[in-house]
């Protein structure tokens, strides 16, 4: 009995081996969920990032001899003050059995600019070209646009066009992680000079998937949003300091303060680093993500596995009929054909009514397969008690996350506990029952030969 015990705990590590084939499919399947969302998010715009409106002069730093050359740059002074205010509705594009929500949304971008000072961070020698000065706003995929970009200054209203100064500009010193928006602007040569004070708002409509966020592009920056969508992610690095998440939407609000955003008041471009890493805004993301799902219930195949040839061993100990290798094998084919149940019903009907079908039809299988093993229907109603308590559980492993450590210990340790206890009269150094030991002889009639 005792190598019988042992030659069990071997096909449970073995029936593990298969999983790596079903985790292979699972992520060939995420990789092809993203390679949807990758294509969907590139008619619509993608994830998108904006910078508010930002006043851009040209300067030029004039060659100290002949055999060097002049420079030239931009000249970069945000706002004094921003508030940002953005408006998103949402809807799911499907493709085939995948889903992405992409978004529609409306943006005013405000800007109080106070030139007193500027400038303050130019290069030595530098010469601000003050004629030829524009108030730029930005855009991480302007093939995202629905509308034309509008700015309306102390002045008039005017329709945003790609810069003269520079067609884009790229923000972080990371390389892995840099932001480059595409630029639109406006002339204000005529109406910016040193030591003015002035306001300007931008209009924006732009499409997008993913993700929708504001650079603070104020030294003070304040950002209001709300949307539609139920399930929005406040994944940036400054958390909003308000928000509300109901079956109706969402409204979020952020304010940085320019000691938080850390990033210069001016200076030219190419010395303007950090503001990529003050996006304010959210992702649009699916909560019951089916892959995921799956690949974390994919870690519990040994506990899976484990228990359920631990019951059928203790009821083969308890009965003393004989349970053959193969059986053991196949009852560890079932569990591993529940994972691609699982898989398949998921990403039709959400992994929680996938587990809940996918694990019943399981179940049953084990029960009944219990039954005909060991000829009693007692001990198949004893596995279907058992298995579905043990398919609860993992789902309880599953949606419990923060505690699923705790409960699995426990539940672990409790498994053991109830085999040491209904193993606890075993001679583990006895032989195995002989096949058809557990069976009740018929009795002989008088007389029989036999």
């Amino acid at each position: 009995m005792g190598v019988k015990f042992i030659v069990v705990c071997g096909l449970a590590l073995l029936m593990a081996i298969p999983v790596f084939f079903v985790s292979g499919l699972v992520d060939d399947r995420t990789k092809r969920a993203a390679d949807v969302v990758k294509e969907i998010s590139s008619h619509v715009g993608g994830p998108q990032t904006f910078l508010g409106p930002t006043l851009a002069i040209p300067f030029i730093i004039p060659a100290k001899s002949p055999a060097e050359s002049a420079i030239h740059g931009t000249y970069l002074v945000f706002p004094a003050q921003a508030s940002a205010a953005l408006r998103t509705t949402t809807e799911e594009r499907h493709r085939s059995l995948f889903r992405v929500p992409v978004f529609q949304a409306d943006l005013k971008l405000d800007a109080n600019f106070d030139l007193s000072g500027v400038p303050a961070a130019a290069p030595q020698g530098a010469e601000l070209d003050w004629s030829r000065a524009e108030i730029v706003v930005g855009v991480s995929d302007a093939r995202g646009a629905l509308a034309d970009a509008t700015l309306t200054t102390d002045a008039k209203t005017v329709t945003l066009m790609p810069t003269e100064i520079a067609e884009n500009i790229i923000f972080g010193g990371d390389q892995s992680r840099q932001e480059k928006l595409s630029l639109f602007g406006a002339k204000a040569g005529g109406m910016v000079k040193p030591d003015t004070q002035f306001h300007a708002t931008s209009t924006l409509r732009f499409s997008g998937a993913e993700r929708i966020s504001v650079l603070a592009y104020g030294k003070t920056t304040h950002v209001s949003a709300q949307g539609d969508w139920r399930n929005p992610g406040f994944d940036g690095e400054i958390p909003p300091v308000k928000r509300n998440i109901s079956s109706h939407g969402f409204t979020a609000e952020w304010s940085v303060p320019f000691i938080a955003r850390g990033v210069r008041a001016e200076g030219p471009s190419d010395s303007i680093t950090g503001l990529d890493t003050t996006a304010l805004g959210m992702s649009f993301i699916e909560v019951a993500d089916p892959y995921q799902s799956v690949n974390r219930s994919l870690k519990y195949v040994l506990l899976f596995l484990g228990l359920v040839f631990l019951s059928y061993f203790i009821f083969e100990a308890t009965t003393g009929e004989r349970v053959h290798p193969a059986q053991y094998i196949l009852v560890g084919v079932a569990q591993i054909i529940f994972y691609l149940l699982l898989l398949s019903f998921a990403e039709r009907i959400g992994f929680d009514y996938g587990f809940m079908l996918a694990g019943a039809a399981t179940v049953i299988l084990l029960s009944v397969n219990a039954g005909w093993i060991f000829s009693s229907r007692l001990q198949g109603a004893r596995a279907l008690v058992i298995f579905t308590l043990l398919y609860t559980l993992i789902y309880l492993l599953l949606t419990l996350q923060d505690n699923a450590l705790l409960v699995g210990a426990i539940a672990s340790f409790l498994a053991v506990a109830a085999a040491m206890y209904f193993t606890r009269r075993i001679d583990w150094y006895s032989s195995l029952p002989a096949i058809g030991t557990a069976e009740r002889a018929t009795p002989t009639a008088p007389g029989d030969p036999a």
